[in-house]
């Protein structure tokens, strides 16, 4: 009993410390000149008292397209294809896609769109985004020259009620695996639920930004963007707008370490590099973000976990080994899932199939050390308890 009534001493302190270290951090944050409203991300994540997440070794639900696949996207002249990140848009599912070919890798087209009606089936396409002939059309027009725009390719995008919005990069020269050198990023805007694409004449980047290739986090008033440079070797950083301000670039700021910046050059990295291609989402039933991403260097699809959009991220565990995938890239999170017991994702394979399938992994939580310190520490399960009081302090931003 003196055991446990002890370690219950030492959780109340130990949370009491870390609620007025959060709460002070809020409120010293810099009143920067350039225009950085004070943050509200909780950035000191206090003593983890939910758990360590594990997640398992992925499996493949089903190929997603090309003529072999359930979806049949041959009928659209879709028999190639990459990418597949999702936008969750009035009640519907749109899955993007990147460079698309026809049979033989012709038709070749920078990027392609798939509307799903019912995300939480079996992610039967309802239509693909089509001209008059029934094929496939490229969303955002790229000049298809080498060395100087080869090809645009969308990263990632959102909704903002009427207007959906693609982030893309284009692309001036493929170099070797991982790598390529990009033009410039910048954004695309439909308003017409993806039927045509406009390239916004305001919201471009230069090379160099670091955010060549993003993941969006709608928060509200406010959006986030995680980013990464040309190719698969960066380290990830963040950035955020208001939503209002999401095709001004000089309305960004970026995360510093311990503010937000308007210059991108101060920007430090939140996950440390090697990252390729990249998703982000909550996980409301653990309490905390979900980051997967392609590393390189491991031939592998890790997944890392935090309490706070800036960290601190998790050692990097690995969902999809090459060994078991060949040519595998590009995890992208399904939008809108419980992700509770599982991760669905979409995932790309190179040549020779180069298409994109829908895959799950298991997830679970190891039970914190208290737990076997007593059945009733660990049996709380309420908003209340220990996990529902962080999750409430943790997501707030």
């Amino acid at each position: 009993m003196s055991l446990r009534l002890a370690a219950i001493g030492i959780c109340v302190a130990l949370g009491l410390s870390a609620v007025l270290i959060q709460t002070l951090a809020w409120s010293h944050w810099p009143d920067a000149d350039d225009g950085a409203v004070a943050v509200e991300l909780a950035v000191f994540s206090g003593p983890d008292s939910v758990g360590t997440l594990r997640v398992g070794p992925a499996e493949v639900v089903r190929q997603l397209t090309g003529a072999a696949s359930a979806n049949a996207t041959d009928r659209w002249n879709v028999h190639g294809t990459d990418l597949g990140h999702m936008i969750r848009h009035k009640g519907a599912l749109y899955m993007v896609f990147g460079d698309t070919y026809g049979p033989d890798g012709g038709a070749w087209r920078s990027s392609t769109m798939a509307r799903i009606a019912n995300p939480q089936g079996s992610f039967d396409f309802t239509e693909m985004i089509a001209g008059p002939d029934g094929s496939a059309i490229e969303l955002i027009e790229s000049a298809k020259l080498p060395g100087i725009e080869w090809t645009v390719i969308p990263t990632n995008g959102i909704s903002l009620g009427a207007r959906m919005v693609l982030h893309y990069m284009a692309v001036r020269m493929w170099t070797s695996d991982g790598r390529w050198l990009v033009r410039n990023s910048g954004l695309a805007y439909s308003d017409d639920d993806g039927q045509s694409w406009h390239r916004s004449p305001t919201a471009t980047w230069p090379n160099g930004s670091g955010f060549e290739q993003v993941a969006f986090v709608d928060q509200g008033e406010m959006i986030y963007s995680f980013g990464i440079p040309e190719g698969r070797f960066g380290a990830v950083r963040l950035r955020r707008v208001a939503r209002d301000a999401l095709f001004d670039p000089a309305a960004y700021r970026y995360w510093d370490g311990s503010g937000w910046v308007s210059d991108h050059r101060a920007a430090t990295p939140v996950v440390s590099a090697p990252a390729g291609e990249l998703s982000v989402a909550w996980s409301a039933a653990h309490g905390r973000w979900l980051m997967m991403y392609l590393d390189e260097t491991r031939d592998a699809i890790v997944l890392r976990s935090a309490p706070a959009l800036a960290g601190p991220w998790s050692a990097a565990q690995t969902v999809a080994d090459a060994r078991d995938f060949p040519g595998l890239y590009a995890p992208y999170i399904v939008p809108g899932d419980a992700l509770d017991t599982e991760v669905r994702f979409t995932m790309s394979r190179w040549k020779p199939l180069y298409n994109v399938f829908l895959m799950r992994a298991p997830l679970h939580v190891d039970a914190p050390v208290l737990a076997a310190l007593g059945s009733d520490l660990a049996a709380d399960t309420s908003p209340e308890g220990a996990a529902g009081a962080s999750r409430g302090l943790r997501a707030r931003y």
